[in-house]
């Protein structure tokens, strides 16, 4: 018998129980689609995370305050980031950019958004924390010297407050003052938990005046003049942090805590891909329940299947052409399941899951699918061993 004649055969055992053989692939296509799709979330949502990270720009560092260490204070002050700005301590410097941060409401013509990110800093921070402005202009050192309240708002804040409108040279309230707007950042891509584009930046002077008063920074933030050089940069920047804030040479214990762009990006990679593999790894589970269920359901295939194993047999079938048929017949079922959990995953990574965009791991398809098809073999195997080794008479007896 020729091998596209033990197919046929295969083709016609699964055709013999259609509802059977439809509830065996569904149970291989549900675990086939988890582990492309769960790897799929843990991806999209590792490269979200990357992509806020590297937005923030890989040469540069942020200064924030602990509110601990050996100082008699703990607060980041405006002149301490001025004190950065030192060609003879800090060569590697290129920008130093302090921050203030709230949270504030914009009202346009009785139309309220809250903001939960109003941020005031200085010209230089719109480079060093890459983030270009769409439409208008930033403003510039002039306003924020002479605490001009102008504002450059995020796609968002745009659309809520002027849909359908140039917001461009509009005033909006803020904290009882007015604002104009001058210009629109670009857009930003967002990890589904916050909206980068809600955000308003504006002069340093003005936010103090208005929303924050003139207390410590929330943050500075520090531009390397090379990607390379952004070690020495902290090390440069630590050095005059310590002899402002008073920390004794060898504390392993300081005020301030910084930031670095790159390092955070190499830990967030490394969590990232342990936590795609644990994801992975849950939803093969859902494979072995799949793999399980062929060998069921080919028990059961060849218990009901027994006195024509027989009669094949007594009319010269060999084992080998019994055992390949069974084999078949599982391989199939683990093929046509996998095909259909590769399509069914490629549909719903077209659509948001848990407030993230799935990237389908090319990998993970062929993975998954080359797993699917090693269960339906492996699985398959004892049933189809089992029929191989029946007896032609006791197959022929068999009730």
């Amino acid at each position: 018998m020729s091998f596209l004649e033990v197919v046929r055969f295969a083709l016609r055992g699964l055709s013999a129980n259609k509802l059977r053989s439809a509830l065996t692939m569904l149970g291989i296509l549900i675990g086939v689609a988890a582990v492309i799709l769960l790897v799929a979330v843990g991806n999209g949502s590792a490269r979200a995370i990357s992509d806020r990270i590297e937005a923030l720009g890989t040469n540069t560092i942020t200064v924030m305050s602990t509110g601990r260490g050996g100082s008699s204070s703990t607060a980041i002050t405006k002149a301490m980031a001025d004190a950065l700005v030192d060609p003879e301590l800090a060569p590697d410097v290129r920008s130093v950019s302090p921050v203030v941060s709230a949270s504030a409401t914009l009202t346009y013509e009785g139309t309220d958004h809250d903001v939960t990110s109003f941020v005031g800093t200085t010209p230089g921070w719109f480079t060093a924390s890459n983030t270009p402005v769409g439409r208008g202009a930033a403003f510039t050192a002039d306003d924020e010297a002479q605490g001009r309240r102008v504002v450059v708002i995020g796609q968002t804040v745009a659309e809520e407050l002027f849909p359908g409108l140039d917001p461009i040279d509009q005033q909006v309230t803020v904290g009882g003052a007015l604002f104009t707007v001058v210009g629109v950042l670009d857009e930003k891509s967002s990890t589904g938990f916050q909206d980068a584009n809600d955000t308003a930046i504006a002069p340093l002077t003005a936010v103090r005046q208005v929303l924050t008063g003139y207390g410590s920074l929330t943050s500075i933030l520090v531009e390397a003049a090379a990607p390379d050089r952004v070690d020495a940069v902290q090390a440069q920047v630590s050095v005059i942090l310590n002899q402002k804030m008073d920390v004794a040479d060898g504390s392993t214990t300081t005020p301030y805590r910084i930031q670095n762009a790159s390092q955070l990006l190499e830990t967030q990679t490394e969590t990232a891909d342990t936590f795609t593999t644990l994801l992975g790894a849950v939803a093969a589970i859902s494979l072995l329940v799949g793999g399980i269920g062929i060998t069921n359901i080919m028990l059961v295939t060849v218990t009901e299947r027994t006195r024509e194993i027989g009669i094949r047999k007594a009319l010269g079938a060999p084992r080998r052409t019994i055992l390949t048929q069974f084999l078949i017949e599982a391989t199939l079922l683990s093929v046509l399941g996998g095909a259909l959990g590769v399509a069914a995953a490629l549909i719903g990574s077209s659509f948001e899951i848990v407030g993230v965009e799935p990237v389908i791991v090319p990998s993970s398809v062929g993975l998954a699918l080359g797993v699917s098809i090693a269960i339906g073999l492996f699985f398959g195997g004892l049933p189809a061993a089992r029929a191989a080794r029946l007896r032609p008479i006791d197959a022929l007896r068999y009730e």
